[in-house]
């Protein structure tokens, strides 16, 4: 779903948003009078801002509206220029050929923000510091075959004007019936309550997952026979380390401060227990390293696969991988880690982070390698941990890494991407430990912790006084 804000018509803060993608753009709208004089026939538009929301959303609005020159221009020379080149600053899949199909014709990427600003009919001007992330490795998809478009805006004439031509924008390619107008507040409500309740689904089963493990169930099993029930469905029902993205911590949490501005204090702890919930799930799973290593792992290597929040992007933006990194790090842990789209530069940038290096960032240096090679993350390590479901993690020459490994030798699929593979791994001897489910029936000997140290299950949180 795309949502978008419009208020004012020649000034106005609007927010680009998709519930069904979890993408989010705060912007500016300015429309030219002439603009509106000739019945909304937007022939150029200005996106001010090549992040990741701006630089993919307007090169799939060229792509679908080839009548229309789209010039995204953003202050930083080194991401324009990379937007120009063959290696894009973004990676999703299909949109490096959706780029380089219009870029050129009708797609530009500038510095020259003035020139752009002065030639368009309409201007998106990104103010957020931080652009949120187009849908986690199907933003092109959805851009193109959105479940629907939701606009929303001031109920003015000027307002309701804004609405129409914006709505004509999308008809390029998105069917009339799909494309939903409302007034501000129930637009903005719809993106931060659609992304709270896809936020509360991964939270309810993986609090299910901790069950499981402490019964015998399978979460996978559970998760299928409540997804078969139409009044639920099945998706958003995958066990997991946590969510991840900026999106759906940022929109529960803009949730929950809304609930306690409004004295709706009920609500907001309400809310609150989803990202409680994931940041236990966190913890939970970094404990439980902790203590199938015999109740340490000062000194020991782990290889810690995968570092992006979800697979098919680079993006790592509170990614489970960096707190899992953190946890273990504050035990001493010596981290290997591989992911194939993240930089090196921006893993040592996350781990390197006040609160994530205890404000003490030379510890990143001595604990944690980052390799361009699985193979070699996995040489004579401890453990092997599995962050994010790339699919290629599925196809590793599981017995090559186990000969490399120091035995007994672990597996921790935090994502259940390796379930199919479980008799196999087992005959070659690694002992397997996986969220939602008892997969060892034999396990070597060991005095379990009364309690893991220092990073034990979070404590409740703070009442907060009402506003």
């Amino acid at each position: 779903m795309l949502g978008l804000v419009v208020g004012e018509i020649f000034h106005s803060e609007i927010s680009f948003h998709t519930c069904h993608t979890c993408l989010s753009l705060y912007c500016l709208l300015y429309f030219n009078y002439v603009f509106i004089l000739q019945m909304f026939q937007i022939k150029k538009i200005c996106c001010i801002g090549a992040g990741y929301v701006g630089g993919p959303t307007c090169s799939v609005i060229a792509h679908m509206c080839p009548e229309i020159t789209v010039t995204v221009v953003d202050v930083n020379e080194s991401r324009i220029k990379a937007w120009n080149s063959e290696t894009l600053p973004i990676y999703e899949p299909g949109l490096k050929e959706v780029v380089e199909s219009c870029r050129g014709k009708n797609l530009f990427f500038s510095t020259d923000i003035d020139s752009a600003i002065r030639e368009a009919d309409l201007v998106f001007i990104s103010v957020l510091s931080n652009p949120e992330f187009l849908a986690e490795g199907t933003a092109v998809r959805d851009l193109k075959e959105p479940d629907r478009v939701l606009i929303g805006g001031d109920e003015t004439a000027e307002g309701q004007r804004a609405i129409r031509a914006l709505c004509a924008v999308y008809e390029h390619w998105v069917p009339k019936e799909r494309i939903i107008t409302t007034n501000t507040w129930s637009s903005e409500l719809s993106k931060l309550a659609a992304n709270a309740f896809l936020a509360q689904r991964i939270s309810s089963i993986n609090s299910i997952s901790a069950l499981c493990e402490a019964t015998g169930a399978d979460v996978e099993e559970v998760a299928k026979a409540i997804g078969m029930d139409q009044r639920i469905g099945s998706k958003f029902l995958k066990a997991s380390v946590g969510f991840g993205g900026s999106c759906f911590q940022k929109d529960v949490l803009n949730l929950v401060y809304l609930c306690e501005a409004l004295n709706l204090p009920e609500v907001a702890s309400y809310w609150q227990q989803v990202i409680d919930m994931n940041e236990y799930q966190r913890r939970r799973f970094a404990c439980r390293i902790i203590d199938c290593l015999f109740n340490t792992v000062t000194g020991k290597k782990i290889a810690l696969l995968g570092f992006s929040f979800k697979k098919d992007t680079g993006d790592t933006r509170e990614s489970s991988s960096i707190y899992i990194s953190k946890y273990l790090m504050d035990e001493g842990a010596k981290l290997f880690i591989y992911d194939p789209k993240v930089l090196k530069e921006q893993i040592i940038q996350d781990l390197s982070q006040p609160s994530i290096s205890e404000d003490n960032p030379e510890r990143v240096s001595e604990l944690v390698t980052v390799t361009s090679d699985p193979y070699e993350a996995c040489q004579s390590a401890h453990a092997l941990v599995i962050c994010t479901e790339w699919d290629m993690f599925k196809e590793l020459d599981y017995e090559k890494i186990y000969k490399k490994m120091l035995k007994p030798a672990f597996i921790f699929d935090g994502r259940r991407v390796l379930d199919h593979l479980h008799p196999h791994l087992q005959n070659i001897g690694f002992q397997i430990e996986t969220i939602g489910k008892k997969v060892i029936s034999t396990r070597i000997p060991y005095a379990p912790a009364a309690v893991c140290p220092r990073i034990g299950a979070p404590e409740p949180p703070i009442k907060k006084a009402k506003v």
